[in-house]
């Protein structure tokens, strides 16, 4: 199926080649560099809102589906779809809360930080943002089946858009033991096809993209540029929450790279349409276990240039990892990823925005989970890489105390309930099963239950005790 169109198509995102392709391509590859892909747009003959404030306006309608939407809601600055061929399921209602608890615990004054809140989506994680993108362009296309390699939240979400709509089969590809129950159960429950291969995310995302091809199945991970159009939103939510005041940064967990692609590419486009003065600096925070973004940005120095990045380097610490046989590991399973397929748009959203790329330790996601967990938000490790890498950039002197900061919280805490558990228990075994054994020696907000005989007045002391 042809979407002939000259107002939205693709485009290649290196700017020295700039070939576009068809709407209905699904290759997702320029045809003639091999690099990756935008949607874009001919905005000069868009009809673009004069101001942010113009979406307020959707509120008042919350009774039509897109509009009621978090996602949708805002398809104005991403017009590839015709309304009625857009699939939602009400994803995007999410909560950007300000954290004083989270802003003592790293440092900041109160009233400066703020949590995007991701975990409130239909499959309980970031995901819906982009999926709702992607399966509406899947549908666009004719797809009956649709594929992705996982280490969760990407299976769980594509699962449930097949399943609401029962216009395609999902086909997940998960690697040996790399896979959350919490994440696992949500795809098996809403009926996918999910093939286990020996090997890491990497490994599966390299076979589903050959699987896809030879099959014609369509593709929904994140090299898919639709399913970062419809990320955008979560940016643009955290805007609305702040009246359309641009916070001074956003830090977003880096896995995949996706989200920080997207961000980019949001902040880009606004400040470009001139709804925004400038874009806030982006932090993107690694799991120091899968940490090549900031070996590759922050210790080799590989940047955008202006679309010519320096292929060199990156090829040499590619060959690292694969000579030196080393995989990723870490216990924030969501970003457990050696070889991020969004590295160019990534790096192309920190030139125009700023940005910096850091590192946390396991432990230092565990214990940020334990004071987000705190506060009333509950996430799954991953997320915690945003407010670990808070801490420690205040602690570096980058960020000030007084500026205001976003931290992206991109899963619920029940997507990864063992480790939560495994904590906050006194259990050493359960401890050292999950945590110990990845390195975790020390945890330093551990809330463990209490123990005590089947005796009143010995209930009603410890509580008096401890509460």
């Amino acid at each position: 199926m042809l979407l002939v169109s000259d107002l939205a198509f693709q485009r290649c995102i290196h700017p020295h080649c700039g070939t576009t392709v068809d709407l209905a391509d699904t290759s997702f590859q320029c045809p003639k560099c091999g690099g990756l892909l935008d949607v874009a747009y001919d905005w000069d003959r868009l009809p673009v809102p004069k101001s942010l404030k113009h979406f307020e306006s959707k509120w008042s309608n919350r009774t039509d589906p897109l509009d009621f939407s978090g996602v949708w809601r805002f398809r104005e600055l991403f017009p590839f779809a015709p309304d009625d061929r857009v699939m939602t399921i009400g994803e995007g209602q999410t909560l950007c809360q300000r954290a004083d608890g989270v802003a003592a615990y790293c440092g900041m004054k109160p009233g400066t930080t703020y949590l995007q809140y991701e975990g409130m989506n239909p499959s309980g994680s970031f995901k819906d943002n982009g999926m709702t993108a992607a399966f509406t362009h899947a549908q666009m296309v004719g797809a009956r089946r649709a594929a992705c390699a996982s280490t969760g939240n990407t299976s769980a979400s594509l699962a449930i858009y097949c399943a609401a709509s029962q216009l395609m089969r999902a086909v997940i590809f998960i690697g040996s033991g790399k896979i959350s129950y919490g994440k696992l159960s949500q795809a098996l429950e809403h009926g996918a096809l999910t093939v286990q291969i020996a090997g890491d995310f990497d490994d599966a995302l390299r076979r589903v993209q050959e699987v896809s091809r030879q099959l014609g199945i369509y593709l929904v991970n994140s090299i898919n540029p639709f399913r970062l159009e419809g990320q955008k939103s979560i940016m643009l939510r955290v805007l609305e929450a702040l009246k359309w005041e641009v916070p001074d940064w956003i830090l977003v967990p880096g896995g995949n790279l996706g989200n920080s692609s997207a961000f980019g590419k949001a902040f880009i486009e606004l400040t470009d349409l001139g709804l925004i003065n400038k874009p806030p600096r982006i932090a993107v925070i690694n799991a120091a276990g899968a940490d090549t973004f900031y070996q590759l940005y922050e210790r080799n120095g590989v940047r955008w240039n202006g679309g010519k990045p320096d292929d060199r380097k990156v090829g040499v610490y590619m060959k690292y990892l694969d000579d030196a046989d080393k995989r990723a590991d870490t216990l924030a399973s969501a970003i457990e990823i050696n070889r991020p397929v969004n590295l160019p748009k990534a790096l192309r959203a920190l030139e125009r925005c700023g940005g910096i790329v850091r590192e946390v330790t396991d432990s230092e996601m565990l214990d940020a989970k334990a004071k987000i967990g705190a506060g009333g938000l509950g996430c799954e490790p991953a997320s915690a890489a945003s407010v670990a890498g808070l801490l420690k950039l205040v602690r570096e002197g980058v960020i000030d105390p007084g500026e205001r900061v976003a931290c992206v919280l991109t899963g619920h805490v029940l997507k990864d309930p063992d480790a939560t558990v495994a904590y906050h228990t006194a259990d050493q075994k359960v401890f050292e099963e999950k945590l110990g054994k990845r390195g975790v020696r020390r945890v330093n907000f551990a809330n463990r239950a209490v123990q005590v005989p089947n005796d009143l007045t010995a209930i009603v002391q410890a509580i008096e005790l401890y509460a």
